[in-house]
């Protein structure tokens, strides 16, 4: 091993190659591209993360059912230089000898259809999420509970009920379950549609969950503070880096759904460049869109690096307030500011096969688990905040050699890692973005649609963020894009018949 601190704030750009060519753009291109009058209808998805990459393929998709759509050209632009909103990067800056780790969302489950069915259809392979070294929860001062399974494994462990008794994780599991079997209703043949996501909240008996924390909702439902503080908390913290009593109630019931955790082998992203391959859409990476502004005739002029091109739709796959992109002060005053949560990653590769306890000043007999949580439950009460969400082991690189992931809301200093791996650090990269947005409890959403042909797939983020939430919503936007412009919809003409409904594994949007 390269046993030297290399402390590196290493680019993202170039962590893998496309497979597929992409239509490509310098920003230094500005002739004008105006679209001719007569020319087939064309859409703009600003934006090639998991909303904008799957709502071109919905569109794709729609194609292939309705031939009255087939003229219907989609260009997709991102002001990055990869697909899939995050990425993956390799120890050492070396992709033929070391595996893959994701800097960001790394997980779904099998209740995430739509991203478990693109990985069967792709011929992707899933790897289990699951971690038989250990899971502790960590106060800043104090370990309060380990489990000798993953975090994965701490619902059925003897040593929780011990701890935190029989009802409230019962409790827990039944809230969790009942979300889960109505988020499942949106895969069903008659799967709700939506122009408002306050009034989704209402079809799905969510208003309650919205509108409180996820503290408040569990503490009305019997569950005790100590659970609540310790294993809820935790679980929101490594998820969302929020608070339990800070985040609202749905989205603490999604931090706490990790049964059957999976993530691809080589890097998540390679779903969203599949959704982009093979929607056939015309790809602009480090492009940036500077304006859209509307026409005399209901299409929108979009100015990008590459020019201006005039369109007959708009889907900003994107956080409108992060893209600076300028809009009419209608459409702006529509889309609320959402603040995220700034998120510190740190990888690191070290000798130690878990963290010494004496990092911790624990006694050295004490075993560190390979994944720390932590709860913020110490500094409410006078104590001292963890200085890191989550620190976990993600297995060997080389022989001897472990890879590290640590969350944090503050840098990780050089002197702290130093002691905490007893100086056994090699190589490291450090990266920090606006990872998921603050989510307190809310009773009032932005709008789905911004105005005539302008459709906005984020408005979802503040009800649920997550890979596979951004591929509902775009599924959703592309169905109302479609019925607005073309009399038809994500499964063909109004009135079409559905297909395979009795289908066990019925997905609304792969088998209508």
């Amino acid at each position: 091993m390269r046993i030297r601190l290399v402390l590196a704030l290493l680019p993202v750009v170039g962590a893998f190659q496309l497979p597929f060519k992409i239509p490509f753009f310098s920003q230094s291109v500005q002739q004008p591209l105006v679209q001719p009058a007569n020319s087939r209808p064309k859409i703009a998805i600003i934006g090639a993360g998991a909303g904008g990459a799957s709502a071109a393929f919905w569109i794709a998709k729609a194609k292939e059912r309705f031939g009255g759509i087939d003229e219907v050209e989609v260009d997709v632009y991102d002001k990055n230089s990869y697909i899939g909103g995050r990425t993956v990067v390799y120890p050492y800056d070396d992709s033929t000898n070391f595996s893959a780790v994701e800097l960001g969302a790394s997980i779904f489950v099998k209740a995430n259809k739509n991203i478990w069915r693109a990985v069967d259809e792709f011929n992707l392979t899933r790897r289990d999420f699951r971690d038989e070294n250990g899971m502790g929860i960590w106060d800043g001062e104090k370990l309060l509970f380990t489990t000798s399974g993953g975090w994965w494994s701490w619902w059925d462990s003897a040593k929780a009920l011990l701890r935190y008794g029989f009802h409230s994780p019962r409790r827990t599991q039944q809230f969790v379950d009942s979300m889960i079997d109505k988020f499942l209703t949106l895969y069903a043949p008659d799967a709700p549609k939506w122009d408002n996501i306050t009034h989704l909240s209402s079809s799905l008996n969510w208003t309650d969950l919205v509108s409180q924390s996820t503290s408040e909702y569990l503490q009305s439902q019997g569950v005790s503070n100590k659970f609540i503080s310790e294993l809820v908390e935790a679980s929101t913290r490594v998820n969302y880096g929020q608070n339990a009593d800070k985040i609202h109630a749905l989205e603490g019931a999604c931090s706490l759904a990790p049964t059957g955790a999976s993530s691809v082998e080589g890097g998540n992203f390679q779903v969203f460049e599949q959704f982009l391959k093979r929607s056939q859409a015309n790809v602009y990476l480090n492009t940036s869109v500077n304006s859209i502004t509307p026409t005399t005739a209901n299409q929108w002029v979009l100015d990008s690096d590459r020019g201006s091109e005039t369109y007959t739709a708009i889907i900003l796959a994107a956080p409108y307030h992060s893209t600076k992109i300028r809009v009419p002060t209608d459409i702006s005053s529509r889309i609320p500011p959402q603040p995220y949560v700034h998120l510190h990653v740190t990888l690191l590769s070290t000798t130690q096969p878990s963290v010494p306890a004496q990092s911790f000043s624990l006694p050295s007999s004490t075993k560190i688990p390979a994944m720390l949580l932590t709860t913020f439950e110490g500094a409410r009460n006078g104590g001292k905040e963890p200085e890191f969400n989550s620190l976990s082991y993600h297995g060997l690189i080389s022989e001897g050699e472990w890879v590290v992931k640590i969350f944090s809301k503050k840098r990780i200093s050089n002197k702290w890692l130093s002691k905490m791996f007893d100086n056994q650090v090699g190589w490291v990269l450090r990266k920090e973005w606006d990872a998921y947005p603050v989510l307190p409890p809310t009773s009032s959403f932005p709008d789905v649609k911004l105005a005539p042909n302008f459709y906005y797939v984020n408005s979802f983020e503040p009800f649920i963020s997550t890979m596979e939430t951004q591929t509902l919503a775009s599924r959703n936007v592309v169905d109302m894009l479609l019925k607005d412009s073309f009399d038809s919809g994500i499964c063909g003409p109004a009135g079409t018949p559905l297909n395979d409904t009795e289908k066990e594994d019925y997905v609304f949007g792969w088998d209508c």
